[in-house]
Order: C-alpha cells, then structure tokens, then sequence
C-alpha cells in the first residue's frame, strides 16, 4: 500500500462564516493524501493504474471553487469525497484544508480543518414484519444504492423467520447485505435510520413489528461500543435471521471480536 501526496496547493477562493469572506477570495493551502496499492502502476510504469496527483489537484480545485462552504470542516470533506468518488482503486483519503489569513484576532500561522475517510467493507441485517415485507427489503435495498457514498456489493436471498425476543407478533422477511462505503458509521447510522423513516418505520416499542428494519452488523474490523452505536451488533451472534443470511454471503469474514467466521458462528448456532 501507497500514497499519492499533494502538499500545500494554493487556491484563491471564498468560504468562511462572515459575509465578507463569503465575496472576497483569499488564500487557502489544500494538502490530500490518498492511500492506494500503485505496486502494478510501478511495475508496469503507468498513471492510469494509479491515482494521478495532477486529477486530485484539478478535482480540489473544482470543489475549491464550485461552491461556497461556511466551513473549512465541510469543504476538506467535500474534497476527501470528490477524490474518493473519483478514484474507485483509492482505499482511503486524507484531506487538510489550511486557512492562513482566518479573520481571527490572534497570532497564528494558520488555521486548518482536516478529515479522514476511508472504504471500509460493511454489513446490514435487513428485516420486516409488517405489511408487504418484500417490498419494504425491496425499497431499503434500492435506497441503499442511492446513497453518495454507498456502493451496494451483495444482497442474500430473502428468508421468512420467527419473531426473535418475545415482544413481535408476527413473522418476519429478513436478508443481509454487503456494502462498501467511505461514510463514517455514525453517518452511515444516520443515513440507515432516514431509510428507515422513509419506509415508515416507528419506533413505539423495543423490538416490535416495524415495517423495516437495518441494523449494522459488522463495519470493517472496527469495534464501536457507544451510547449511539454498537458494532458488531450486540446479539448478532445468537440470531439466526441474521447469521444465515450473512452466511450466504460473506461465509468466510471473520468476527473482530470472537475470531470466528460467519460459517463457523452460523453452524454452532445450528448445531452442527
């Protein structure tokens, strides 16, 4: 694994909270790097099998200048995501935004926001128990793939479940799918629950009938553990709604957690 560098790239623009900034351009340094395997590029001599630094700074200066942003936080992530959606061979992208002459009253050599995203290959459990439930997993897989920054890999099969903990009635359709995808999970939370909303979930009691649900099983390797967010998923593990879909298709990923494969996991909960 590599990286191509851009250091300090200088582009007269407006952004900034006050109104005068927001007309009068002034001076920001933009510095990306973006991690990328470029070993065939190397071996083969060849810019188009690696990411050209000569695109990235075109692609910072289009977003530079396209738009105005009050933040520097928003526009470093608008170049992080410009690059990544640019470059599907990119693993992962570093952006600093330096803002030299920030309005502030203080001695300083610069103000800076600087973001980090990366693709991370990432697991959802999809469910519904109330109404037409395929076409509740139906539409949460379509929106899955309409989201900017989402790319949908795999979706399993639909298999029809008991209800699981003893407060739904009903029965439910569920499946797994695999996306990959640079948002940070808790936007990638945010962005699940509007599906949800838009597939007019509710949530009146803790493991109800809901017309859809999407639960993030595994995010890459991380382990997230917070009052918002739980990853991997808390009681994955005992749900065979979950593991036999996941089973069909990602049988070989390990658990960070238990080193086991979803195979392995599935089979003990089955018994074999």
């Amino acid at each position: 694994m590599g990286k191509v560098i851009v250091k300090k790239l200088k582009i007269k623009t407006c952004h900034g909270v006050n109104d005068f900034e927001k007309v009068k351009p002034q001076l920001f340094e933009f510095s990306a790097e973006v991690g990328c395997d470029f070993y065939a590029a190397a071996r083969e001599d060849d810019i188009s099998l690696t990411v050209s630094y000569a695109k990235v700074s075109k692609l910072i200066t289009a977003v530079a200048t396209g738009q105005v942003y009050d933040l520097i936080e928003t526009l470093a992530c608008r170049c992080a995501e410009a690059i990544l959606d640019a470059f599907p061979q990119a693993v992962s992208a570093r952006v600093r935004v330096d803002k030299p002459h920030a309005p502030v009253k203080a001695k300083f050599s610069s103000m800076a926001a600087e973001v980090f995203l990366k693709r991370e290959r990432v697991f959802l459990s999809l469910g519904s128990s109330l109404g037409d439930k395929k076409a509740y997993l139906d539409f949460a897989v379509k929106r899955l793939s309409s989201v900017h920054g989402i790319t949908l890999k795999k979706v399993s099969s639909y298999i029809e479940t008991p209800p699981y903990g003893g407060v739904a009635g009903n029965t439910f359709l569920n499946a797994c799918a695999e996306i990959e995808t640079y948002l940070p999970p808790h936007a990638l939370l945010c962005e699940l629950q509007k599906i949800e909303q838009e597939g007019e979930r509710t949530r009146e009691l803790r493991w109800g009938d809901r017309t859809l649900d999407i639960d993030i099983i595994f995010y890459g390797r991380q382990i997230i553990c917070d009052d918002v967010l739980t990853v991997p998923h808390a009681d994955y593990a005992n749900r065979a709604f979950v593991l036999a879909p996941l089973a069909q298709i990602a049988p070989s990923f390990i658990c960070p957690l238990s080193g086991k494969t979803v195979a392995a996991m599935y089979g003990e909960l089955c018994g074999d």
